[in-house]
């Protein structure tokens, strides 16, 4: 498989993030006491970047982790379109020969708008023991047909297809895919789905395209993990940078390993989604500097609003103590759920900036410096304070602060069932009086767990996690996308036993 050519601006120092959300995740009903998050609960809500600090009273103002990723201050235009199959774009000179069968989504559920390949396993390649040994349940093929409630990616009009021995001299079809996403990019208008074939493509990658309500843009890795973009031999500080609303990426593999990345995914559009990725070993070779990084950052700097950031798996995130560095940064509304994080130099889940009504569901963090961080200040283009967000049903373990309130907080933040226990330092820190309700504080009890190396982080079947979650505001299907059981009871965390 060939490489990935990007965009060639480069990503300048010196301004910061927005994000938004995607439509197709299905949200269980809110308590009716939180009246302040039906503004979040729409289809597509949106997560931002955050900077962490130390949660102490003596603490200093976060820093913003975004400052290093973000590109000129100004919102980037779409890029112009290019009609597909015309003019050179349709002269096809690429020596392998590609079918629509090399595009077959695998991975995603039974309901996938393609059919998977038979046999296919739904991880793909990983170096990830816990997801490996999960992946054998979650294996979909189009005979079987298992029930997964996981959204699916809709039938859109246009399709573009992009592989590494493509070219981007290539009408962009299945035959004759493009070479690289950025010129998929160019092409691609409302209501187009870019599949992107299994293979290596460097990094640095730029989007500014933009799709509808009524017609989104949809970047998707065909196997799920296949379409790995790395650092090596790659341009800008960025994995991938989005500018585009309406614009749902799914599925890639991140890999920022030997490289200079501060970024893994940033997002700076509105209505986004950045779903089912696999980013690791973010800003690793760096300094720690205030200007700082994080895997996945949705920004409110562009005035980006109501973007999700679901089922992403993120670890080993910055230089170790570096305290600028965060996992899953958000500064806008939206939400953040079923994701896996462990080993961030900072916060694991960091919400900051502009961001306000935030629904934080169903995650497992753990071996990072702070869980879960819901703050705000430093704002843009609101005056705070970070409110009505709901942080519910979430794993905190082993880290060394566990949910922590800092900066400029409301009085109808609510936290729910959620495991918080075995943070050094201390398991909560709540600002306004406000208390913690339903939580388990004992061990986890995963599967396999240990600081370093690659943990299982699946619940043992004598888990205390497991039935003691609430469907309020969660997915119906957990991160390896099986879906959660009403009957038995939703499990707290990523995974559903």
């Amino acid at each position: 498989m060939k490489k990935f050519v990007t965009f060639a601006s480069d990503i300048r120092v010196g301004t910061l993030l927005c994000s938004s959300m995607t439509v197709l995740l299905t949200a269980c009903g809110g308590g009716a006491d939180e009246q302040g998050l039906s503004q979040a609960k729409q289809q597509t809500q949106t997560a931002g970047y955050i900077v962490s600090t130390e949660t102490s009273a003596a603490a200093t103002a976060p820093v913003d982790a975004l400052m290093a990723i973000r590109a000129d201050g100004d919102q980037a235009e779409p890029a112009a379109l290019v009609p597909q199959g015309t003019g050179a774009d349709a002269a096809s000179s690429s020596a392998t020969i590609y079918t629509e069968k090399d595009f077959a989504l695998t991975g995603y559920g039974a309901g996938d708008a393609m059919p998977a390949k038979a046999g296919a396993t739904a991880y793909g390649a990983s170096d990830a023991a816990a997801l490996a040994a999960a992946a054998a349940t979650t294996t979909t093929t189009a005979a079987q047909g298992s029930a997964q409630a996981a959204p699916v990616i809709p039938s859109t009009t246009y399709k573009f297809y992009v592989a590494p021995n493509g070219n981007d001299r290539n009408a962009g079809s299945a035959s004759a895919p493009f070479k690289t996403l950025a010129r998929a990019a160019k092409a691609a208008k409302a209501s187009t789905t870019v599949f992107v074939a299994p293979g290596t493509y460097p990094g640095g990658i730029k989007t500014n395209v933009s799709g509808s309500a009524n017609g989104r843009i949809y970047f998707v890795s065909s196997t799920k993990w296949g379409a790995k973009i790395v650092a090596a031999g790659s341009s800008g500080k960025t994995g991938w940078d989005n500018r585009g609303s309406y614009v749902d990426i799914v599925g890639f593999h991140v890999d920022g390993s030997g490289g200079k990345w501060t970024g893994g995914i940033y997002n700076g559009g509105s209505y986004d989604m950045i779903r089912a990725n696999y980013v690791h070993h973010i800003a690793k070779g760096v300094g720690c500097t205030s200007a700082g990084g994080s895997a996945i950052g949705v920004d409110s700097y562009y005035k980006g609003v109501k973007s999700d950031v679901i089922g992403n798996l993120v670890h080993d995130i910055g230089p170790a103590g570096c305290r600028f560095v965060q996992g899953i940064y958000v500064s806008t509304s939206g939400s953040v759920k079923n994701n896996v994080v462990y080993r961030v130099a900072e916060g694991a889940i960091h919400l900051w900036h502009d961001a306000n009504h935030v629904i934080i569901t169903n995650n497992t963090v753990t071996t990072s410096n702070t869980g879960i961080i819901v703050g705000g200040g430093d704002f843009y283009h609101t005056r705070g304070p970070n409110d009505f967000t709901a942080v519910y049903s979430n794993i905190v373990y082993d880290n060394k602060m566990g949910v922590s309130e800092q900066g400029k907080t409301g009085k109808n933040n609510t936290y729910r069932n959620n495991l918080v226990f075995q943070n050094s330092t201390y398991n909560w820190k709540l600002n306004n009086g406000l208390k913690h309700t339903a939580t388990v504080t004992s061990a986890p009890l995963f599967v396999a767990y240990a600081r370093t190396g690659t943990p299982d982080l699946r619940l043992s079947s004598s888990s205390p996690a497991i039935g003691r979650g609430t469907p309020t505001e969660s997915l119906d299907y957990d991160f390896l996308e099986k879906p959660r059981n009403a009957t038995t009871g939703f499990d707290i965390g990523a995974y559903q036993h």
